[in-house]
């Protein structure tokens, strides 16, 4: 890399970036997953003990304390708590990566200031460590669905055409706020408490028909609605996803990320002077 060259900031220097460092960000991204069970006794075990550990507990609270029930027919604890889980996978997914975001660069400080480094692929390693963490969280729910209902729908098979936009608008997002987060550190904070507020105001634990009409237009802005609905309705209903939906969300995804891509190179001039 020439340190004195004018970073990309085109699309087509984004997918180039993806794709040139793409065994760095690889070999990143197994480092990273790795690293966060290192010295547990149980290792990457964690990572399937957790997503059920916090799945046990939500069903608990919310289908046997408050009662609640996804339809109005007959609907057992174990088909609630399938329901429930594939919306939470998705919140998981987005809230992992991006409260992470904003600390990406500050946690990195000697990749700016002592080595020529594509800063760039960070927030590609998180996002890329967190779907291993979804895709073991899919599996998980694969598997229950088939041991307490019978059966694995075929549409299945287009969960990742599903949630690659929303991974795509993860990725614009993370560019964005890993640069805000340098200098402005309140960012981080902030985002927290966005993502935890976004839990309850995504349909995760409700289906946006149980709104009120006057509501559900403003529940479906919420990025993560759509995602979730069409997650629910390849993993669990067996319905094929909305594919004019997905087409114009993956539009938009584009868009983001080019946009945060474009906002972190032409800001990262500035990243040793504030560091």
């Amino acid at each position: 890399m020439n340190p004195h060259a004018e970073p990309p900031a085109s699309l087509q220097g984004m997918f180039r970036t993806l794709w040139v460092h793409r065994q760095l960000i690889a070999r990143m991204s197994q480092r990273e997953v790795i690293g966060r069970y290192r010295g547990s006794a149980l290792g990457l075990v964690w990572s399937f003990l957790t997503p059920l550990f916090m799945l046990a507990i939500y069903t608990f609270v919310f289908s046997v304390v408050f009662k609640a029930r996804w339809g109005a027919g007959e609907e057992s604890r174990t088909q609630f708590a399938i329901v429930l889980f594939a919306g939470l996978i998705v919140h998981a997914l987005f809230a992992e990566v991006i409260n992470r975001a904003p600390q990406l660069v500050l946690g990195n400080v000697n990749y700016v200031k002592k080595v020529v480094f594509p800063l760039e692929i960070l927030p590609v390693v998180q996002l890329v460590a967190a779907v291993f963490h979804g895709l073991v969280s899919v599996a998980v729910l694969l598997v229950a669905k088939f041991f307490f209902m019978g059966s694995v729908p075929m549409t299945a098979l287009f969960f990742p055409l599903v949630i690659l936009p929303l991974l795509i608008l993860i990725l614009g997002l993370s560019w964005a706020l890993a640069s805000l987060g340098v200098f402005a550190r309140d960012v981080g904070q902030t985002i927290g408490l966005i993502t935890s507020v976004m839990l309850f105001m995504s349909p995760v634990f409700f289906p946006v028909e149980s709104l009120p009409a006057s509501l559900q237009p403003w529940m479906r802005l919420n990025p993560l609605t759509f995602i979730i609905e069409q997650v629910r309705a390849v993993l669990v209903w067996g319905h094929e996803p909305h594919w004019s939906g997905l087409l114009l969300y993956a539009i938009i995804a584009v868009a983001v990320a080019w946009l945060g891509f474009a906002w972190f190179q032409k800001t990262r001039k500035g990243f040793a002077d504030v560091l």
